[in-house]
């Protein structure tokens, strides 16, 4: 008798030939970019992301068994059979991501380190400082000690948030202790963006100019500005949680929006056919081509361990994420937006996060109750979804200002709310779905598959991420006298 998939530890045939058949045209890839005196990283990155989906496939398999002997499992409640699975099976993902992006950098600053250096043959590519300094054997080599900055800081906070995810899964934090980490964990990238980059200042809208100029520079409001985005990117995908898939499909989507908008910048569609025929030895003419070809360094792997997880999280899952990928997942998000210098196309991106979040603040800041889990509810009878509700116990109505909140998202169709009379004949709330987007999808669809539902909002996602792109290159000079593009 064949082992049920919630079990099954070793791979079939077909799929150990599939990922040895990746794995070697990987390989292949690489020994022929270090051969080739070619402009290497976006290959690199593209053999490694590869290699990245196999790797993560295979221990991701292989691993589950010894996660759930060490206690990381968990009940699949939305199923008639409840089951246990593998649970923090995100964090193998972000083991793999890492042990990549460190393999990558290398690569990064071949040329640097082979050619521009006096190790490689030519010496004459120095700059000496001072006579007296160069008599002391001191030269400054041309190697782009910025860049290695970045991707140093980058690597730090993904550690870091890493290592949060991972004490998340291990003791379950509450909510209100691990919320501020990410913006400590953000520090490294704000350091570099203040030496490397610098910019603090916004392009004022049209109607505005006359009173505040071009550009408004904030100062430190400005990394007050990116240390929320920090804080927002990996909590923003751990609130939109509870169904199968749903956690991977929503970054998948966003890291491949994420990398569109890099492809728009060191391909515009108007130059697509010139730049291709001039690839090979020519230089990008777009200033911010280091930064997009950075960020694409980041997401490629990002993909391709998200895809290799989202083969077992999807519906039926077999193993569970854990919070460790969510909080990865959002930082790698940050990390591009901020070191990529486009934190606000980020947020337009992110559309269905913020809604999320702002949907949610009354339960999360106290003033609507609050259980543990807020996911969908599961009904056995139908075998469909249905919107978690939570109770006003006798005794402890909701204050009027909530109350009458609550009842104006009923009136406006954002929220299920049931009434009863009580024993003085007045009517009060007794019952309200909970404030989760997933939640309100199922208050506007009704009772569903789970499939569905992740199906249904993971095509919201990328229609907003979309809709978000097409504002950002379509209507951005309609408000703004110039676009950076």
């Amino acid at each position: 008798m064949s082992p049920s998939p919630s079990t099954q530890s070793s791979l079939t045939r077909n799929e150990a030939l599939t990922l040895s058949t990746i794995a070697s045209a990987c390989l292949t890839i690489l020994a022929n970019a270090l051969r080739e005196d070619a402009d290497i990283p976006l290959i690199v990155s593209l053999a490694l992301s590869g290699l990245a989906f196999s790797a993560s496939y295979a221990l991701i398999r292989w691993l589950g068994p010894a996660f759930m002997r060490a206690g990381f499992r968990g009940v699949d409640l939305a199923k008639p059979v409840r089951r246990e699975i593998p649970e923090g099976m995100g964090a193998v993902c972000a083991a793999v991501y890492l042990f990549v992006m460190i393999v990558f950098v290398p690569f990064v600053f071949y040329r640097d380190v082979v050619a521009a250096t006096s190790g490689g043959g030519n010496r004459d590519v120095v700059v000496s400082l001072r006579d007296e300094a160069a008599e002391r054997g001191v030269f400054l080599h041309r190697f782009p000690h910025s860049k290695l900055a970045s991707y140093l800081s980058a690597m730090v906070s993904l550690h870091t948030v890493a290592s949060l995810g991972l004490a998340d899964d291990l003791f379950d934090i509450r909510w209100r202790h691990k919320f501020f980490i990410p913006a400590f964990a953000a520090i490294p990238l704000l350091v570099v963006y203040a030496v490397d980059f610098g910019v603090t200042s916004v392009v004022v809208p049209r109607l505005l100019q006359p009173c505040l100029g071009p550009l408004l520079d904030l100062g430190g409001l400005y990394y007050v500005y990116m240390a929320a985005v920090a804080i927002f990117g990996p909590n923003s995908i751990n609130i939109l949680a509870g169904i199968n898939g749903i956690e991977v499909a929503q970054s998948v989507v966003i890291a491949s929006l994420l990398a569109l908008n890099d492809a728009l910048y060191l391909l515009p569609p108007s130059a697509l056919l010139p730049r291709l025929a001039g690839l090979a030895g020519k230089p990008y003419p777009h200033p911010a081509t280091d930064s997009h070809l950075f960020s694409l360094s980041f997401l490629l792997p990002f993909l391709g361990v998200s895809l290799a997880l989202l083969c077992h999280n999807a519906y039926p899952a077999r193993v569970f994420v854990g919070d460790t990928y969510c909080y990865f997942a959002g930082t790698v998000f940050v990390v591009v937006g901020i070191l990529g210098h486009f934190s606000k196309t980020l947020l337009l991106l992110l559309v269905p996060q913020i809604f999320n979040f702002v949907y949610s603040a009354p339960q999360l800041f106290g003033l609507v109750p609050c259980p543990r889990h807020r996911m969908p509810r599961f009904n056995a009878r139908t075998g469909l979804l249905e919107p978690s509700v939570t109770t006003w116990p006798d005794g402890k109505p909701p204050r009027k200002a909530v109350e009458w909140g609550l009842r104006t998202l009923g009136r406006l169709g954002l929220l299920r709310v049931v009434v009863d009379k009580g024993e003085d004949g007045k009517e009060r709330i007794v019952e309200t779905s909970n404030l989760t987007l997933l939640n309100l999808w199922l208050v506007w669809r009704g009772p569903m598959k789970e499939s569905r539902l992740t199906l249904e909002v993971t095509m919201l996602q990328a229609a907003m991420g979309l809709a978000g792109l097409v504002v950002r290159y379509r209507l951005a000079l309609l408000v703004f006298s110039q676009d950076n593009i």
